[in-house]
């Protein structure tokens, strides 16, 4: 019976060292993920504030304001929302309107996103698969990636052969 009971508790003890090995090792990696969210997605189901997240989108143009203070506040959009963001830093080389970017950082109780890390990528056609998709739906993904298509934003127009029907 000694070492029935003997065994019992080592049992026991073993499942609560396990138990709490996995709490601890479930807390943790709840706290190293950070989830990413298309505007749409935030004006659907909003992160609660304080939480850590990623935002991405194209830059809205004419929506970049570069306070005295330094910095940027700028709103990006998925085509079918969009997301104001307050940056402290020194925004990427590569950062202008009409870019995709991601921001990283937290929701304000106000909805405002105070990011403290926005990546853009040298590739426009770069884009977390949410936002290239909410994109394409709302028709402001092109064959060239998001963004205005070459037509609208540069007058161009490809020409056309004449057996297509154009002029040469």
């Amino acid at each position: 019976m000694r070492k029935a009971r003997r065994r019992l508790w080592i049992i026991a003890a073993a499942g609560v060292v396990l138990v709490a090995a996995g709490a601890l090792a479930a807390t943790a990696l709840r706290d190293a993920v950070v989830f990413f969210y298309a505007p749409a997605e935030v004006a659907e189901n909003p992160p609660e504030p304080g939480r850590r997240v990623r935002v991405g989108g194209l830059v809205v143009d004419g929506s970049v304001e570069r306070p005295p203070e330094g910095g940027a506040d700028f709103t990006v959009t998925d085509g079918a929302g969009e997301i104001r963001i307050s940056y402290d830093g020194s925004l990427p080389d590569l950062f202008r309107e009409g870019q995709g970017i991601v921001a990283e950082g937290a929701f304000e109780t106000g909805g405002v996103f105070i990011a403290d890390r926005v990546l853009a990528k040298h590739d426009e056609t770069y884009m977390p698969p949410e936002v290239a998709d909410a994109l394409r739906e709302s028709g402001m993904w092109h064959e060239n990636g998001p963004g205005p298509s070459p037509e609208s934003a540069y007058g161009y127009r490809p020409e056309t052969s004449a057996d297509e029907g154009g002029t040469e």
